[in-house]
């Protein structure tokens, strides 16, 4: 989302407007749910995707033509074949996107999007929230810690409610949207290995934020993990004097050995983090979990460890590892 926010800066700071499309609700089949969103620019090019294919060419060419009547509006389309607004798709759903001319000489406009790129490296709830009215233009607002932003007939009482974890719209002659583009809560990675350098982009490009942890200086450097939101070097046995981990935190352990797995394992069970995932063998975390209840680690609290870390998918390759250890965090965050 940060690239497609920097976009959008780029070509109003250039002086270039922009359409934004954002999928606002979609059922049965579709090919990207609410909350996909795609930039276009003059002369074609664009940022995102609402799905691509044929609802994705539709998109875009309505956009094209926004440049001219500089309109906001809504549309909705069939994804069935020989229904209205076919589009000779059959992933069998329907799907409404939702159309926004952004103005680069109505500096709202890039301020609006600055705060949106902003919210993206904050550890706080962040939601961009939108007001649709006929005869009356739409608005686009922001919603977080610091309350309502850039709004002037948006209500925050009236707005409260639709602020979830996931994008929602309302019913009614008025239309209120509201989606979340940041999410409160760290990945906390423990360990800057090879697998490491392959899990935290792959968090980082499905909307975690992730600090890595270390206590080697030659692991714990910005050049191997440029997607990283932050870099500790610090002690294994000494986490709490760099780290506050709290309930909206995840935790992933894999450092270079088994007694730096178990010490930060250790710490991390006596925090609130809701995942505490730890790479390792089936053994080895049976030997961890007799070895945390001799140190005084409830057994209730062992239901928070996801280890084996993962979904079973056989992976072998640090790649392939981690492909699995953020299938299963996106499965979890999307549950809880």
């Amino acid at each position: 989302m940060k690239k497609l926010f920097d976009s959008i800066i780029s070509s109003l700071k250039g002086g270039q407007p922009v359409v934004l499309v954002s999928v606002v609700a979609s059922s049965g089949s579709t090919p990207r749910g609410a909350g996909a969103m795609m930039a276009v620019f003059p002369g074609g090019g664009s940022s995102g995707t609402v799905g691509g294919g044929a609802v994705e060419f539709e998109a875009q060419k309505h956009a094209a033509l926004m440049f001219d009547s500089k309109s906001t509006h809504i549309a909705s389309y069939s994804l069935e074949k020989h229904a209205v607004a076919d589009l000779g798709m059959i992933c069998g759903g329907d799907v409404t996107l939702f159309y926004e001319y952004f103005d680069p000489a109505d500096n709202r406009c890039l301020e609006l999007f600055k705060h949106m790129c902003a919210a993206l490296d904050k550890n706080e709830n962040a939601w961009i929230v939108r007001r649709f009215e006929s005869e009356r233009a739409a608005e686009t607002a922001v919603y977080d810690g610091g309350g309502l932003h850039f709004a002037s007939s948006i209500k925050e009482d009236d707005i409260k409610p639709l602020l979830g974890n996931a994008p929602e719209l309302s019913d009614g002659d008025v239309l209120l949207y509201a989606e979340p583009i940041m999410r409160a809560g760290r990945v906390y990675v423990f360990g800057g290995g090879h697998v490491a350098q392959e899990l935290v982009p792959m968090l980082s490009r499905v909307g975690f934020s992730v600090v890595v942890y270390e206590d080697r200086e030659s692991f714990a450097r910005e050049e191997l993990f440029p997607d990283a939101n932050g870099i500790i070097l610090n002690d294994f046995a000494k986490i709490s004097d760099a780290v506050s981990v709290d309930e909206t935190d995840y935790v992933v352990i894999m450092t270079r050995g088994h007694q730096h797995d178990f010490e930060a394992l250790e710490q991390m069970l006596r925090t609130k983090a809701p995942y505490v995932g730890c790479i390792g063998s089936a053994r080895k975390i049976e030997t961890f979990k007799r070895n945390l209840v001799d140190k005084g680690i409830p057994e209730a609290e062992l239901k928070r460890l996801h280890s084996p870390i993962g979904l079973k998918i056989k992976a072998e390759t640090p790649a392939e590892i981690a492909v699995s250890v953020t299938a299963e965090m996106i499965l979890f965050r999307a549950e809880h």
